[in-house]
């Protein structure tokens, strides 16, 4: 659930061949999968989030984070590193982003492969929750593995023509391992994202360990230390600052 443009980037696609026959349709395992996060109810029940915790990368990188999300669709995300703060944004229809780490002075609409990218990590409740209604499409690959566990390997297309390796454990049913190329700043990447460290909160399970394998940039981990639900967040937390404006298509 704690995904950005930048921060997590995308998740991606190096297709393993199935060990094994499947032995349960898509709809059997994603039901088992909302059932173990928490239930359907509960999650369409959250109308905001925010995730707070700490980014690490490589060369000695570590900044402090914060992620805002609310139904519809609206997305925040705040980094701090040497006293700087970098914000990326989604309203719900303007993605942007203010990044004094690369000599940005002011806030600035998001060049559009990065703009995809947080308009689906926008969705507060993932792919996975009424995928047919989004346009999307989910087939199921087989048996494989991840992370030592044995796993469904569903392959998750989006609208949008991207897809997305989820490989879901075959015991618990909890996402552990994602996998896909996307295309950030020009540049098509791979990334693996492995999900630990799950805790209920609110009655929901919610990964506290995000590590994100990946090229240039995309090696990083995420630490979660606080969750909160429900909570109240203007609106216009996620709106670019006035006297921006967005250009008109």
């Amino acid at each position: 659930m704690v995904r950005s443009a930048v921060i997590l980037a995308a998740f991606g696609a190096l297709v393993a061949a199935p060990l094994q026959a499947q032995d349960m349709t898509v709809e059997e395992i994603l039901n088992n999968y909302y059932e173990a996060s928490g239930g359907l109810d509960n999650l369409k029940s959250v109308q905001s989030m925010t995730v707070s915790g700490k980014l690490t990368g490589g060369q000695g990188f570590e900044a402090p984070f914060t992620r805002y999300a609310k139904r519809p669709n609206m997305l925040r995300m705040e980094f701090t590193f040497q006293g700087i703060t970098g914000v990326q944004a989604f309203d719900g229809e303007t993605a942007w982003m203010l990044m004094p780490f690369m000599g940005q002075t002011a806030p600035e609409v998001m060049a559009p492969d990065m703009a995809t990218q947080v308009k689906e990590d926008a969705d507060i409740d993932g792919p996975l929750v009424d995928y047919q209604e989004k346009g999307h499409q989910i087939e199921l690959v087989g048996k494989d593995e991840a992370e030592g566990a044995e796993t469904y390997k569903l392959k998750l297309t989006l609208k949008n023509g991207d897809v997305t390796y989820y490989h879901m454990d075959a015991e618990y049913f909890l996402v552990i391992m994602t996998e896909g190329k996307r295309t950030i700043q020009g540049n098509e990447l791979q990334f693996t994202t492995v999900l630990s460290d799950y805790k209920e909160v609110g009655g929901l399970m919610i990964p506290h360990s995000v590590e994100v394998r990946g090229e240039g940039p995309m090696g990083q981990t995420i630490l979660i230390e606080v969750v909160e639900l429900n909570t109240d967040i203007d609106d216009e937390l996620f709106k670019m600052p006035a006297g921006e404006t967005p250009p008109q298509n």
